[in-house]
């Protein structure tokens, strides 16, 4: 009888041990001890161990990266003036990633959030191969493919990302081809993982607007999906049946979406949003209805930190930090910096050659208006002469600063294809001042839709040749106040010329999303070639906010897309 109610009383103890999530490392010492042995000395004093209630899970986070080897200068809005500073490189951000993962590396996760293979001349000359050593020496345990991730087309995506050594997940993108894998997920839709005897499950979601977003072509085959038509279901099926302590959203769409989709009921049982693609810098996580959400940043410049804490198995605090890749902090890893030498070194020669100089800032970070879009538009319009330049809402690119002695930068050619990573052939057409005024308010609630899962990533579009001011807060189709073309008021009747670039896959009478253009025709020229001629004609540039798209309700350093949070990007 006695032995009976022993043996009881240690079913019932395994019972609650498993209930409680530490049952499976339990189980091991207990039996060693019925056997007549005993356990090493290290299993039974670890702070690892089953015996503590107490336990830490460190998730370390970067997005956006964009292909970013190197160390370069980044921008801070203080005191409400932009600054810079030097910040990211990827031998230095593997250093501090192992900084952190050295402190407790069993209990850590390292995950991209996407939009990695492409930014930078490097990767766009290898169609993103010159990346994969890079990234499996970093050693990322999980990833999602983002809106850029797409750009060399589906069979190479499925490459680049094939070849890394991390995980991969993404539920919301699916064969379109009509093969046998027509209808099938492109990615496992969901990620789990046991550390410490507590299970942590993720789920990955991309940008359902990636085939308006991008050049139609370069999505040819997927199928995309808003996150909020699966959710709930793969976050029950983790909380059920996979009994996950912990469940997070791996998620590249950009911070409004991510904070509409925090605050939509599909995400109930999510605890974090770990975002990405409109390269916030979410430095509190932002507390929605269903879930936090956090965004880290862009360019390697910044990695996102997150501790969670449990007791008796269950998620009981975190902390959340986003830290700067600092290069006066963080001495570059020599090992990952001679694969950074070695991919880049047949393109050096090229990408070292100086295009021009700019006297002032070349930044992106504004929504509505940029000085390195200025830039751009500036020569489109040099060139072609059109009535209006346009640009799309581009929001990648590293700024680029200017030398305190000097008072110039240099523009090498390495930096026009961080501006202008897909290298596209100009285009005019023909439109009414009834189509740029439609086409401006389809552009503005792009940008500014109050539904966040209408708004695409990219910031307003940009120009040379108009003036536009319009009311952000205002409804749909009514943010317009008054459009000016080459400094007269636009007469809707009238015809106007543009020059934009081809969108490939785009229908022939489709220019930088402007529909039925009359008279669409490639010019023979890309915008590389466009650009370079430019700064060889004026070898000094100065751009600057010049007031071409103004805002009644926002200032014209109006930095994020988000608005009725405490978010505040700096």
């Amino acid at each position: 009888m006695e032995d009976q109610e022993k043996n009881s009383s240690r079913r019932s103890f395994l019972k609650k041990s498993a209930a409680l999530g530490i049952g499976a490392a339990v189980i091991p010492l207990l039996q060693l001890k019925a056997d007549g042995l005993e356990a090493p000395k290290e299993e039974l004093t670890s702070s690892n161990t089953s015996f503590s209630t107490s336990k830490k899970i460190t998730l370390l986070y970067t997005s956006d990266i964009h292909a970013q080897l190197h160390t370069h200068d980044e921008f801070f809005w203080e005191d409400g003036k932009g600054i810079y500073k030097k910040r990211g490189g990827l031998a230095v951000l593997k250093t501090m990633i192992n900084f952190y993962r050295s402190k407790d590396p069993k209990n850590t996760i390292l995950i991209d959030g996407g939009d990695y293979y492409h930014g930078h001349a490097v990767a766009s000359l290898t169609e993103g191969e010159a990346m994969i050593p890079v990234f499996n020496n970093i050693n990322f345990d999980l990833m999602l493919p983002g809106n850029w991730e797409v750009v060399y087309k589906k069979k190479k995506m499925l490459y680049d990302m094939g070849h890394s050594t991390a995980a991969k997940i993404c539920a919301n993108m699916w064969h379109d081809d009509e093969d046998e894998n027509k209808g099938e997920l492109i990615y496992h839709p969901y990620w789990v993982k046991v550390i410490d005897g507590i299970k942590i499950g993720f789920i990955g979601y991309t940008d359902h607007l990636i085939p308006k977003r991008q050049s139609p072509a370069y999505s040819k085959g997927i199928r995309f999906e808003h996150a909020e038509k699966n959710v709930a279901k793969y976050v029950k099926f983790l909380r059920e049946t996979e009994g996950c302590a912990v469940v997070c959203l791996v998620t590249h769409m950009g911070l409004a979406q991510q904070v509409g989709l925090a605050n939509n009921q599909v995400a109930e049982g999510v605890d974090f949003i770990l975002g990405a693609d409109t390269h916030e810098r979410v430095r509190e996580a932002i507390q929605c209805k269903y879930s936090k959400v956090v965004e880290c940043g862009a360019f390697g410049s910044f990695l996102g930190k997150l501790e969670l804490n449990f007791e008796e198995g269950k998620l009981s605090s975190f902390d959340y930090q986003l830290l700067d890749v600092d290069p006066a902090v963080y001495k570059a890893d020599a090992e990952l910096q001679g694969i950074i030498n070695k991919v880049s070194e047949p393109f050096h020669q090229d990408l070292s050659r100086v295009l021009g100089y700019t006297s002032t800032p070349l930044v992106r970070y504004f929504v509505m208006e940029t000085p390195m879009d200025n830039l751009l538009t500036d020569a489109i319009m040099w060139k072609f002469k059109p009535d209006i330049a346009l640009s799309n809402g581009f929001r990648f690119c590293q700024p680029l600063n200017v030398d305190k002695e000097t008072g110039k930068a240099a523009i090498t050619k390495e930096f026009l294809w961080n501006m202008l990573p897909v290298d596209s052939e100009a285009k005019t057409g023909i439109v009414t001042g009834k189509q740029v005024w439609d086409w401006l308010e389809k552009e503005l609630q792009n940008a500014f839709a109050k539904d966040p899962s209408k708004r695409f990533g990219g910031w307003f579009v940009r120009f040379n040749g108009m003036e536009v001011n319009f009311t952000i807060g205002n409804e749909m189709g009514k943010r317009l106040n008054w459009v000016k073309v080459k400094g007269e008021p636009i007469n809707l009747e009238k015809e106007y010329s543009i020059v934009a670039c081809e969108r490939e896959g785009d229908p022939d009478d489709v220019l930088c999303r402007v529909e039925k253009v009359k008279s669409p025709k490639l010019l023979g020229v890309v915008m590389h070639k466009v650009i370079e001629e430019y700064l060889a004609a004026h070898p000094l540039v100065s751009p600057k906010l010049e007031g071409r798209a103004t805002a009644t309700d926002f200032p014209p350093t109006l930095l994020t897309q988000l608005q009725g949070t405490t978010y505040e990007f700096r």
